[in-house]
Formats: C-alpha cells, structure tokens, sequence
C-alpha cells in the first residue's frame, strides 16, 4: 500500500479537526504526517481503501449516502482499525456513532467526501 490514500485520510482529519473542534485541539488531534506513528498510518490507509472500495463496488453511488451515513461508515471503518492495533484500545478509540463528538462525526464525513474527491 503506498501512503498516498492515507495521507488524504489524514490530511482531511486534521483539515475537519481544525474546522468542527471546539477550541483548541489535543496536539496528537494535528499532529503532521511526518510524525503521526506507523499504526495511525497503517490504520488511514486501510480506511481510505475500505471508502475506497465501497465507492467502487457501487459503481460510484455511494456517493448518494448521506452525510451520516459516510461519516457511520468511516467511523466503523476507523473502530475496527482500533480492535487490529491495540488489544484493549482506549473507549474513545471504540465509541459508538451516537457517543461520538459532534465534531468527530462531522469529520469523519469530511475525510469520506475527501476520498471521493481522490478518487475523481
């Protein structure tokens, strides 16, 4: 896997971090592609394959999703990352859609419609 698809993830994320996050994000929450560790680069790169693939398998209509639903999509994608890397992940990592931060949710729609434009 190249690191191209993982850094739209990733520049994306820290692109809706600094435009949905309330105040000033934790610094890890910016941190720069240089320096994000290797599971966190790992884990965008195998969720920018998984939208990746969704898009193509419906033909390009799951471009039709909501915002939700892209945004649910990418944070099931992200949670099941969390249960590869680490073997008893912190709860934060885990959360369910409903106990995400508004802010979260609306980033991870973000970094979906970010691969759709990767993609074009």
């Amino acid at each position: 896997m190249t690191d191209e698809g993982a850094r739209v993830f990733r520049e994306a994320w820290i692109a809706g971090v600094r435009k949905h996050f309330p105040g000033d994000p934790k610094p890890s929450y910016v941190t720069p592609w240089e320096e994000t560790p290797e599971w966190e680069r790992a884990a965008a790169g195998a969720v920018y394959a998984q939208v990746r693939q969704l898009l193509e398998l419906s033909g390009g209509h799951a471009s039709r999703l909501s915002r939700e639903q892209k945004g649910r999509f990418v944070a099931t994608s992200w949670t099941a990352q969390m249960y590869k890397h680490f073997e008893d992940p912190k709860p934060g990592y885990v959360a369910d859609w409903p106990d995400l931060p508004d802010w979260q949710k609306e980033t991870d729609a973000d970094i979906f419609e970010a691969v759709e434009k990767s993609l074009r």
